[in-house]
């Protein structure tokens, strides 16, 4: 069997237990991964719907061209049917998208335009209006405007929410996904709560978004609203498509614990998915208490964690921005600004003057001892060298072996700060550290000045 094209492949994803990661919880939680998509995202499947409803009506006329403002993914999902269908494409989004995203679309032949985030929807500038008006503009342009399109909400009706059906066996009892146009806690919650009215539906929102208090008292506070972080979910508008009567609770999650928890899944249970996802395991974790043992949770995993390696992934972003602790733990911590870099080293049969003039030469204080077969056998300092060749210059042809210290100290990448301090003193300016690899670096004290004080 073969599919005739990759459209044909979009939906029917996997169902999979999570374990570690979840381990707190008393109830079984569920992953719906719907990374295995051509696009890698939900987002496919109302792209694709949405596409085929315009074609049917005639908003979407042959070699037209589609526009839409997105977050990414569903730009990709528009623009890989559009690839196969043969439509232009045109999306807009918004300055805090990761940039893998944006290369995403251009990948496919889409052009981006990147508006600012910090402004209001109805500003001119905003990714709603320049969206809106391109669509206006383009001659056989058709604006997509997944925020407001039925198509959407539909979409997940008739797929995710029978598949999510057919494999919990109908037993499922909670579905949890994170909410930005609404369509997919819309449309799957629509089915799931026909089938059984008791089962709940938790939209997962984030901090300076509209939804949650929205939900609760029925006030659009825009007092609520401020620039985040977080990909994919919250809102400062009110999309048509977000059913509110099909949602039983929203609960906020903030930035950083969407961002750890995105990294937890993938150290914890190997799920390499967005920043929503981790979003939606913090959010079922928070809520903790409302759970018990007999209840079957199923959460949805929007996208790809190749969108955000840039991101929450990266570990000198995380840390400029206070979400991953910057402070030095360990000794591998505290040579990271130049692992990169080959250890200088001389040998023990090298004359003393080589070795002077090596450090000399490259500004530093001290160096490892080698004896030429992968070993350390001693050590030599500046200081030490020079005293040594006032008294009798003569040193400088004889041999390294003649004249060095003991050897540095060597500890494993993991040893802690604390260790590595009580090794480097007055009389021992270094020590060197050797990776999993086997890979030596050196640590001076000057790498464990720069720890403390940072």
């Amino acid at each position: 069997m073969y599919y005739n094209n990759v459209l044909e492949t979009i939906g029917n994803t996997p169902l999979v237990k999570l374990n570690k990661i979840v381990k707190d919880l008393p109830c079984t939680v569920l992953a719906k991964i719907e990374t295995t998509n051509p696009g890698n995202s939900v987002k496919d499947r109302m792209a694709l719907k949405m596409i085929e409803d315009a074609e049917a009506d005639g908003r979407l006329k042959p070699g037209g061209t589609i526009v839409e403002g997105t977050s990414g993914n569903t730009g990709m999902g528009l623009a890989i049917a559009a690839v196969v269908k043969g439509y232009k494409c045109i999306f807009v989004t918004t300055d805090k998208q990761s940039k893998e995203k944006v290369d995403a679309l251009k990948s496919v032949g889409a052009d981006v335009i990147v508006c600012p985030t910090d402004v209001d929807p109805t500003d001119s500038r905003s990714y709603y209006s320049v969206s809106r008006r391109l669509g206006e503009e383009i001659p056989n342009a058709w604006y997509v405007n997944q925020y407001d399109n039925p198509s959407n909400v539909l979409a997940h009706y008739e797929s995710t929410g029978p598949e999510i059906w057919e494999q919990t066996e109908g037993k499922i009892t909670h579905f949890v996904v994170g909410v930005g146009t609404g369509g997919t806690i819309s449309g799957v919650g629509k089915f799931l709560k026909e089938k059984n009215p008791d089962i709940q539906c938790w939209g997962i929102d984030t901090f300076g978004s509209v939804f949650k208090k929205y939900h609760e008292t029925g006030e659009f506070d825009e007092d609520e609203i401020y620039p985040y972080i977080t990909e994919g979910i919250g809102e400062d508008i009110l999309p048509k498509c977000v059913n509110f009567d099909i949602i039983d609770h929203f609960e906020k999650v903030t930035d950083k614990d969407g961002l750890l928890w995105q990294r937890k899944l993938a150290r914890e249970e190997g799920i390499m998915v967005g920043n929503s996802a981790g979003s939606a395991v913090k959010g079922i974790l928070q809520c903790a208490s409302m759970l018990k043992p007999t209840d079957v949770v199923v959460v949805l995993f929007h996208d790809h964690a190749t969108r955000y390696m840039g991101k929450a992934f990266n570990d000198e972003w995380m840390k400029e921005r206070g979400f991953l602790d910057s402070t030095p733990k360990t000794a591998e911590d505290m040579i990271s600004s130049h692992k990169h870099l080959p250890m200088l080293v001389v040998k023990e049969s090298d004359p003393v003057k080589a070795a002077f003039d090596l450090m000399e030469k490259h500004g530093i204080s001290q160096l490892p001892v080698s004896n030429g077969n992968g070993e350390y056998v001693g050590s030599v300092n500046d200081n030490h060298l020079l005293s040594q060749l006032l008294k009798n210059p003569a040193l400088a042809e004889k041999k390294v072996n003649e004249v060095m210290q003991a050897s540095f100290p060597m500890v494993e990448a993991s040893a802690p700060i604390d260790q590595v301090s009580s090794l480097i003193n007055k009389d021992n300016p270094a020590v060197l550290v050797k990776e999993l690899s086997g890979t030596v670096h050196i640590l001076t004290k000057y790498d464990l000045i720069g720890a403390l004080s940072s």
